[in-house]
């Protein structure tokens, strides 16, 4: 049946009677005093609670730690209230909320009950919502009270009432409220074994999307690789830019800046004009300024269609903006700028850094299943083109020959030719999941027994080199040393193996997306009676490219341009220029199953 609101209004009430709620509201609400003693709790009750935790950019509205402290209690007591005793305790809750603080205040509740918080996409088919709801068995579905989410609701009716599924707003938490307290209020709740934590879905690029469940303990050995590595510091202030269903947005962009202490500024919807704007505001005339902020970015984390976004739009802007922009995203304001969830072409990371006055994009490697697992380094010189660094503090990290089966051990990097040995990176640590969600055969496939009887490798399915470059270790980071790791493609996809010769599908997107009339491409493999496999690509016009030259490039001229960047046999053989965007999953990637069935049935 349909639940009431767990989460309804937590009005503002005047500064001058915040002692009297702090002295009667808490003795009232014992319960809702109380959390359990988890790392990422005891970190925001010990920041300062005046400290800012979360601001609304386009709003200004902004909200401290205190306040993100006490709001969760209260949301967390009342969460748990709908249930009527029964425990939600290890079990599955499903929630939809923008980019807000409503949607910290919901994560952070489900995850106080110990329960599995499973945030979900409004904008997924319904279709999607129910595999997704049915598939992680979900006990609960929070929904936002707005008249989109309300139609989500009905369509799922059915499937809601016959789960029992309680659909609750989240609302309430959009102003400012009852007064802040600190650890002093709070009574910890000790645990053998803590419960719960975060459920995230593969991508289902090569079958149906999977569960992965991330408990506390793996978030908490996460955000603080990913804090020691990176360097967060309470300082710090995000732009958060990111969809918050994926690993990307939720962990380097959220509880990692809440783990230290740092302040989160959400944007509603991305559009590169406000992001330039924002970014801008610090260094503009109060006259200029659109958004009314003082507060300097200095953490900026995105994928590289939004850098190619921000730089394609960046001409357009008004010079006054261009020069403000320009100051802040230097080194000496932006103090770390990053890039994941796709390989980042050169051209972009070039026209960034020349921008930027030289301020070069850090690349890492991460996946759903493991958070981050390798990382260029902080220094400028350990962010190498095309490589996704060294292992992150508290990451093991193996490649295996896929061949063989063999480890690649250090000094083995080379083949008995002199070429460089190809391998299956494989993971294993704090960092990494223990198994897809009731899913014993898949998390059977995807580990691995390890030789020293240790624990077992997950087995990424990304193929990699190691290779030493000149210089770029020279760092006062410990974890940078040692030969660094070049992606070369998935393990399934993006290795093509034509006459005998194996193509990086990775490679030739990147040289693809240099030439200046493409705005997206995809490299597959064709099946071929002579070569096995040929290479072909599905290019994305650019019609901005053809309003300005007056011609597009012929497929002949496009492969004599890219005989100066590849190797014949990495050069397409079949290439197809369309118009519009390239097919995606639900996750937003480029689907190449569904690439071959649309343009080479």
């Amino acid at each position: 049946m349909f639940a009431r609101s767990a989460l309804n209004s937590v009005r503002s009430r005047p500064r001058n009677i915040q002692l009297g709620w702090r002295a009667s509201r808490l003795s009232q609400l014992s319960t809702a005093c109380t959390l359990p003693k988890l790392p990422i709790f005891v970190a925001i009750a010990g920041h300062d609670p005046e400290s800012t935790a979360v601001i609304h950019s386009s709003t200004g509205r902004s909200f401290t730690y205190g306040e993100l402290l006490r709001d969760v209690v209260l949301a967390k007591d009342k969460l748990n209230a709908t249930k009527e005793g029964d425990s939600l305790k290890g079990k599955a809750v499903g929630f939809m909320a923008e980019r807000s603080y409503d949607y910290v205040v919901t994560l952070l509740s489900i995850l106080a009950n110990q329960s599995i918080a499973v945030p979900l996409a409004a904008t997924l088919p319904v279709v999607e919502l129910r595999y997704l709801l049915s598939k992680c068995q979900a006990s609960m579905l929070l929904l936002k009270p707005q008249d989109d989410s309300r139609d989500v609701l009905m369509a799922l009716k059915e499937e809601l009432v016959t789960r029992e599924i309680g659909g609750v707003p989240v609302e309430g938490f959009h102003e400012k409220s009852e007064a802040n307290f600190t650890l002093k209020d709070l009574q910890w709740e000790d645990m053998a074994e803590a419960e719960g934590g975060i459920m995230l879905f593969t991508s289902g690029t090569t079958s149906r999307p999977k569960g992965v469940l991330l408990p506390q303990s793996v978030l908490t050995a996460q955000s603080r690789s990913i804090a020691h590595a990176w360097r967060y510091m309470r300082d710090d202030h995000l732009l958060h830019v990111l969809p918050l269903h994926h690993i990307h947005g939720i962990l380097n962009a959220l509880l990692v800046p809440l783990f230290v202490g740092a302040s989160i500024e959400f944007m509603d919807v991305f559009n590169s004009s406000a992001v330039w704007e924002r970014l801008a505001a610090p260094y503009l005339p109060v006259i200029n300024r659109k958004f009314d902020c003082r507060e300097r970015v200095t953490l900026f984390t995105a994928v590289p269609t939004i850098y190619s976004h921000l730089l394609s739009r960046f001409s357009e802007l008004p010079s006054v903006l261009r020069s403000a922009a320009k100051e802040a995203i230097s080194p000496n304001n932006l103090r770390l700028n990053m890039s994941g969830s796709a390989a980042l072409p050169t051209p972009i990371k070039s026209s960034w850094t020349e921008l930027s006055r030289g301020n070069v994009i850090l690349e890492r490697y991460g996946m759903t299943e493991v958070g981050m697992a390798l990382s260029c380094g902080l220094d400028f010189n350990s962010r190498v083109d095309g490589a996704v660094g060294w292992p992150l503090p508290f990451v093991e990290v193996r490649l295996v020959d896929m061949d063989s089966g063999r480890v690649i051990e250090s000094g083995e990097e080379l083949d008995k030719n002199g070429s460089k040995r190809e391998g299956e990176i494989q993971l294993r640590g704090p960092t990494v999941f223990r198994g897809y969600w009731r899913d014993p055969k898949a998390t059977e496939e995807s580990f691995v027994d390890a030789e020293d009887g240790g624990e077992k490798w997950f087995k990424t399915g990304d193929i990699a080199i190691r290779k030493p470059v000149i210089g770029a270790g020279k760092s006062d980071q410990e974890w940078v040393k040692g030969p660094m790791y070049f992606i070369k493609g998935r393990k399934s996809v993006d290795i093509i193996k034509t006459g005998g010769e194996k193509v990086s599908a990775l490679e030739v997107e990147r040289e693809l997306l240099s030439l200046p009339q493409f705005t997206e491409a995809a490299v597959v493999g064709l099946p071929s009676e002579t070569f096995g496999q040929i290479v072909a690509a599905v290019v994305v016009l650019d019609p901005n490219y053809t309003r300005q030259t007056g011609y597009a490039k012929t497929r002949s001229e496009i492969r004599d341009t890219l005989k100066d960047k590849l190797a014949r046999h990495q050069i397409p053989r079949k290439i197809k220029v369309v118009h519009d965007s390239l097919p995606k999953n639900a996750m937003g990637k480029v689907n190449k199953k569904a690439i071959v069935e649309s343009y080479f049935p």
